[in-house]
């Protein structure tokens, strides 16, 4: 196989359709663009379906009827975006839905900064939304890890 170049958002979006996702809904936000972006050149390639959702809200809403059809879906977001969604995600919790939920952070509150944070983390371990759950959350440290667990996260 070949050897080809790829930005890091690039290579987890690929990876997460080699292990199988044809869905995703998202909505642009920095620094998480270039996922959609490169989602809506590939997956009609593969068969599946690419859709820019008029907001957070709304594409979080999309994965959990999607997942609800057991599909494999996924969005990705960044730090303020995922926040927005975390009532849609206490949704897919609570009815027990799988889905693939990418968050690339930016530090610090909504309006980001160039600090290091773990907010992010704290939100996806500890449970947003009305809380009382727990999400299983993969926090690579490379690009290769990464998408090495692409394969847990959509299977």
């Amino acid at each position: 196989m070949a050897l080809q170049l790829m930005k890091g958002s690039e290579a987890i979006a690929e990876a997460a359709i080699r292990a199988g996702a044809r869905y995703f809904f998202g909505y642009p936000i920095t620094p998480q663009t270039e996922i959609p972006e490169y989602m809506s050149a590939r997956m009609p390639e593969v068969g599946g379906c690419f859709l820019q959702a008029e907001s957070e809200v709304a594409a979080i809403n999309m994965i959990y009827g999607a997942a609800g059809t057991g599909a494999r879906a996924i969005t990705s977001s960044s730090s303020p975006g995922v926040s927005l969604k975390q009532e849609g995600i206490s949704y897919c919790a609570g009815a027990q839905l799988p889905c693939v939920i990418l968050n690339v952070m930016r530090g610090g509150p909504g309006l980001g900064n160039i600090q290091a944070s773990q907010g992010d983390y704290f939100q996806g371990v500890k449970g947003g939304g009305n809380g009382d759950y727990h999400l299983l959350t993969y926090a690579p440290a490379s690009v290769q890890e990464a998408i090495d667990i692409m394969m847990f996260a959509q299977g």
